[in-house]
């Protein structure tokens, strides 16, 4: 049970405390960002917790990658498999938690960021339609 879980047991506190007080309405995201941080107690205190957790999380996650590397556990690929699969789920997690709060913004940081996908040769183009549902720019 090293520092790894207990950063995600303290994220999953932290981001229950704050969903408590978020709303997910367009026009109202931001504000409730701000009434978060101003008006509930301690709020700016749990929202810079979860936002230094979930870095110091990924921190934990690359070196658990680089003794991975360091002691050759690639070698073993059905392990090393499901640990690239579960890194692309924890950063599409943190992905969606990054693009909610921010409202309209949110609409540009998804865009921006799967259209990296267009990058991947052959299939790029087709994945980033495939994401937004048939639509690109």
């Amino acid at each position: 049970f090293g520092s790894s879980s207990s950063i995600l047991i303290a994220q999953i506190a932290t981001g229950l405390f704050l969903a408590m007080h978020y709303t997910a309405d367009t026009s109202l995201a931001f504000s409730s960002i701000a009434h978060i941080c101003r008006d509930v107690n301690n709020g700016w205190l749990l929202r810079n917790l979860h936002a230094n957790g979930a870095s110091f999380f990924f921190i934990c996650i690359y070196f658990h990658i680089g003794r991975g590397l360091y002691n050759g556990s690639y070698l073993y690929k059905e392990t090393w498999n499901i640990g690239v699969i579960l890194l692309f789920l924890v950063m599409a997690t943190a992905f969606v938690g990054y693009v909610l709060p921010w409202g309209q913004m949110s609409f540009w940081g998804a865009t921006v960021i799967t259209n990296l996908l267009s990058a991947a040769p052959y299939i790029g183009p087709d994945l980033v339609q495939w994401i937004w549902g048939g639509f690109s720019v």
